[in-house]
């Protein structure tokens, strides 16, 4: 018999590009599942690696928060390797098209999508502003929050970028994520994790 669900992190190392800038950045790539099967959010940068941390078990689904490069880089590999289908929020098509023009995601991450893994359901949460598909991912049987680049550790995530919008996130993470039960943990695309209740203190 499996343990119970579970939340495991791998942190790679790549490139972010965007409006002809390149940056050095560390992912948060999440692995929510038992000993039998698992999602992946965020495959980010190192299929390899990603691979490695799965060990052998089911890969369900490759969730993408949003398009960023930075966040699916490594999904067709990882895709093609294990047969799990790409889920991504379709107002971010365009965005990924940029990254991998001939490959598209498997399946729409619509709002309100639940996804099964193990004993538990995330339920996603259409969240934009940081990408006009930007989408979180909650399970309330885990007390979390998979935030991407919508909700960080300090604030919302960056909209200095094209496609970006941040009354858009503001109201998103007001409306959708300050919402969510106060002690939810925020496990984020990048750095440490954070709670609900921090970070509706800090954008009172």
């Amino acid at each position: 018999m499996s343990a119970a669900a579970r939340i495991e992190l791998l942190v790679t190392s790549g490139v972010f590009a965007l409006d002809g800038g390149v940056w050095a950045v560390d992912n948060n790539v999440w692995l929510v599942g038992d000993d039998r099967e698992v999602i992946v959010i965020d495959p980010a940068h190192d299929a390899d690696a990603i691979e490695q941390t799965i060990a052998g078990r089911r890969l369900k689904a490759i969730v993408c928060t949003h398009a960023h490069n930075d966040h699916i880089d490594a999904a067709p590999a990882l895709a093609d390797r294990t047969g799990a289908p790409i889920l991504l929020h379709p107002d971010d098509l365009f965005l990924w098209r940029q990254t991998h023009p001939d490959r598209v995601p498997d399946t729409e991450l619509t709002d309100g999508r639940l996804l099964a893994i193990a004993d538990i359901e995330l339920r996603s949460l259409h969240t934009p502003g940081h990408t006009p598909g930007g989408t979180c991912l909650y399970a309330p049987a885990l007390a979390t929050v998979f935030t991407g680049d919508t909700l960080f550790h300090g604030g919302p995530g960056a909209t200095g970028r094209s496609f970006s919008d941040r009354p858009a996130l503001v109201a998103s993470i007001r409306e959708r994520l300050f919402t969510l039960p106060p002690r939810t943990v925020v496990r984020t695309g990048h750095g440490e994790t954070t709670t609900i209740t921090a970070e509706a203190q800090r954008l009172r």
